[in-house]
């Protein structure tokens, strides 16, 4: 089981800037210690580890405002951005200009403003049909992290309880196999993309940000309230390597009705 961390800070602006210092920090361990968490020992197409920082990134408002962070001055000039490999947890059935895309919005606010490599930088390939990206995904998943997984993944949580493409009652959360599935959202009549439960829970550490007062009764149900993985599918994340963190950073208005904090 992964060590649960609360992490509560003043307000969104606080939120955004404590995680893009953890980030950084994780990044900084990642490339100066060798993270092991995603290396599969005797395989030679493992390409993450190593010294390398594997990320996968989220959509939302509060993460671009982390990713502005971390692509600004000083955080842009002492991150080692040679060392990183970017993935991203889920992704629309969009293309990757699209208005909607969580790919283009990082890219907007970091990928295309930092010295990231080109190759280093894995984006779902939602143009497709959503069974082929995810079949594709899933296939440079298990390529790259064997039967690892990644050094961090940043998650959301919505208003219902859903994370990344996680939601309520969908096929998705009865995933046991594969790394990466697509899945159909009826209360929203769309396809979407997302890493299964069991491969984030791979991660060295998973990190979920929650931020605003519409997010309280949610988060407090979630974290104090009775286990319904169907019903808050965010129950579902529990990263279960030696080792593993689980650090739930939130603001003081979502955090107000917690009765646990820490």
């Amino acid at each position: 089981m992964a060590t649960r961390e609360i992490v509560i800070v003043k307000d969104a602006a606080g939120l955004a800037l404590a995680a893009a210092g953890r980030i950084e920090a994780e990044a900084a361990r990642a490339g100066s210690t060798g993270s092991t968490s995603s290396r599969q020992a005797g395989s030679p197409q493992v390409v993450a580890g190593g010294g390398r920082f594997s990320i996968a990134l989220s959509g939302g408002n509060t993460p671009r405002a982390i990713y502005q962070l971390l692509a600004g001055e000083p955080a842009r000039s002492r991150i080692d951005w040679s060392r990183w490999d970017v993935y991203f947890g889920d992704e629309r059935a969009v293309p990757p200009e699209h208005q909607d895309s969580n790919f283009r919005m990082a890219n907007e606010a970091l990928l295309s403003r930092v010295p990231i490599a080109a190759g280093a930088v894995h984006r779902m390939m939602t143009e497709k049909p959503p069974e082929e990206a995810a079949i594709e995904y899933g296939r440079l998943l298990k390529a790259n992290f064997g039967d690892g997984g990644l050094d961090l993944v940043m998650l959301g949580m919505g208003d219902d309880g859903h994370t990344a493409s996680l939601f309520p009652y969908s096929a998705a959360l009865g995933e046991t196999h594969h790394r990466c599935v697509a899945n159909w959202v009826e209360k929203m009549s769309t396809w979407r993309v997302t890493m299964s439960a069991p491969f984030i829970n791979r991660a060295k550490m998973v990190m979920i940000l929650v931020s605003g007062a519409g997010k309280a009764d949610r988060l407090a149900e979630v974290i104090d309230g009775p286990r319904d993985e169907q019903r808050l599918p965010i129950q579902l994340i529990n990263p279960a390597g030696e080792g593993a963190k689980l650090v739930w950073m939130v603001d003081e208005a979502a955090a107000v009705k917690l009765k646990t904090r820490g």
